[in-house]
């Protein structure tokens, strides 16, 4: 995948969980993914933390964060 394609191109981690954690919610994130940092006192720092040095946990929420832009996409109303 090149980078003109590749939607996670240009997004910081940081941007991604905070996104989903605003999107979603750190109750409905930690039930999605079950990941301590979601689910025992979450924060974007913790997660952060936990997310770079975990390559599995990483892609989890790079998938998600891809189905939750897919889900505003379709949201959106066509003009």
């Amino acid at each position: 995948m090149n980078g003109d394609k590749d939607p996670l191109h240009g997004l910081s981690l940081e941007a991604i969980v905070t996104e989903l954690a605003r999107y979603f919610g750190w109750d409905e994130l930690g039930r999605r993914i079950a990941i301590r940092c979601f689910q025992s006192e979450p924060s974007v720092a913790s997660s952060l933390k936990f997310l770079r040095k975990t390559p599995w946990a990483r892609a989890k929420v790079e998938s998600l964060y891809l189905f939750m832009r897919r889900e505003q996409a379709r949201q959106r109303p066509r003009s």
